[in-house]
């Protein structure tokens, strides 16, 4: 059966206007989030890289970021000077400072989770799990105690000389901070890649590239995970996190969602891909981006929880 509706003219005018309304309210609500500065535009820092990814800031603001197919870890200084850092870096990918101002590296050249120095020199930390090559550490977030977790997906590298993979799955590790103990903390992923933590140490958000979709999990004190849910059907490369708790997500631009899983923003890059992210700058107001050839930045109303 078929039923029409009719209206009188003025009762459809009035339902129209209503409809028109309602549809500039919501377009407005997501084009104002309230976390991009007044009038701010993503600007072009630097270009000219292979491949830009891993940004982190320093205390002082200064941002870290890795040209990984150059192998080498460049600086944007607060006064907007681009220098390098470290040459070679061992493939590094993800970056992410300690408390103590050492910057920690996925090592993609031989699998390794490295600490350097302020002056450069390294450490290699992690190097295997089980007495097996990891399949390749690819991005970090340090919690406020000093633990430390990573991703550990799956990507083949030219520059690889190593067999096939040893490790079983494509999983998240966690590495305590006294004394140093390497667990598997999520093994029941596609293939995991990004990951942030909430600055209270509470919970940890680990995007699953592979399955398109990101997970929030309760961290327990003794660096398990417990609680695992749905937090976006959306996968990502790098990921941050500000101050509100806001949850930013990489691939086409930057999306943003707020805690509860709504996205409330999407950031247009001019790349064809958008690796990673961070807040820096000396008020840690500046959204720095990292899309393929080039170092991006975006003036926000808000500020960075952390070192990513």
């Amino acid at each position: 059966m078929t039923t029409t509706c009719r209206k009188t003219k003025p009762a459809f005018v009035a339902c129209l206007l209503v409809g028109l309304c309602l549809s500039a309210s919501l377009l407005t609500a997501a084009q104002d989030s309230g976390i991009i500065a007044p009038g701010a535009n993503v600007e072009r820092l630097a270009d000219g890289f292979k491949f830009t990814e891993g940004p982190a800031s320093d205390a002082a603001g200064n941002v870290y970021f890795t040209d990984q197919p150059n192998d080498r870890i460049l600086k944007w200084s607060t006064d907007g000077k681009l220098s390098t850092f470290l040459e070679p870096c061992g493939r590094s990918n993800g970056l992410c400072f300690d408390s103590q101002g050492q910057l920690w590296a996925c090592a993609d050249n031989k699998n390794e989770l490295w600490r350097i120095a302020p002056d450069g020199r390294t450490t290699v930390v992690v190097k295997d799990f089980g007495g097996k090559l990891l399949n390749g550490p690819n991005d970090l977030w340090i919690r406020p105690d000093g633990g430390i977790y990573f991703s550990d997906p799956l990507y083949k590298r030219p520059y690889w000389n190593r067999g096939p993979s040893e490790q079983d799955v494509q999983a998240v590790y966690y590495l305590s901070p006294d004394p140093q103990r390497l667990v598997r903390v999520a093994e029941d992923l596609k293939q995991p890649n990004g990951v942030i933590g909430t600055p209270d140490g509470k919970t940890l958000y680990v995007a699953d590239i592979g399955a398109k979709k990101t997970y929030a999990y309760a961290i327990q004190p003794d660096g398990s995970l417990s609680g695992k849910r749905l937090f976006c059907e959306l996968g990502s490369d790098g990921m941050t996190i500000d101050q509100r708790g806001n949850v930013y997500l990489t691939g086409k631009g930057v999306i943003v969602f707020d805690p509860s899983g709504r996205q409330i923003e999407q950031i247009d890059v001019p790349e064809g891909w958008t690796a990673n992210v961070c807040f820096g700058g000396a008020d840690q107001q500046t959204l720095f981006i990292t899309a393929s050839r080039g170092l991006y930045s975006l003036r926000m109303q808000v500020r960075g929880a952390g070192s990513q």
